[in-house]
């Protein structure tokens, strides 16, 4: 019998303060055409902290700065005998001068975080979007 294959990919929730209200960075994947966050394969010798820094400057150009003490987990099988890892950190975009991969990704838009889990595709994702509220909001905001 075949064992279990680990794959593990960090990545990151992108937002930026526009005006008074916050955005997420979300991106269609070309392949599956779902909606999520940029993330990627962990290569060799890297931490999670620097994949997910590198996944996203590869598929959206930007640069971002990580929230200390958001990490979330999300484990999924993306085929049979896999067992794919996935590990969010949340990080500010520094400018909003998005430059898409064009091989990985068909768009890339900014969405209002009040909106977001309309917008992706997932359930581990709206869960994810539910975490970013609890750090970025104001609790006071909340119950408006």
């Amino acid at each position: 019998m075949q064992g279990l294959k680990r794959e593990k990919s960090c990545g990151a929730l992108v937002y930026r303060k526009q005006d008074d209200k916050i955005e997420l960075l979300v991106l269609k994947h070309r392949y599956g055409g779902h909606w999520s966050f940029p993330k990627g394969h962990v290569e060799n010798g890297e931490n999670e902290h620097q994949t997910a820094l590198r996944e996203v400057k590869e598929e959206t150009g930007l640069s971002i700065d990580l929230l200390e003490g958001f990490r979330k987990s999300v484990e999924y099988y993306p085929k049979p005998n896999v067992k794919k890892q996935v590990v969010y950190f949340l990080g500010h975009a520094r400018d909003d001068k998005v430059k898409k991969q064009e091989e990985e990704v068909s768009e890339i838009k900014w969405v209002d975080l009040k909106e977001a889990h309309k917008v992706v595709t997932f359930r581990n994702d709206k869960n994810l979007i539910d975490e970013a509220k609890r750090y970025l909001i104001d609790p006071k905001e909340l119950e408006r």
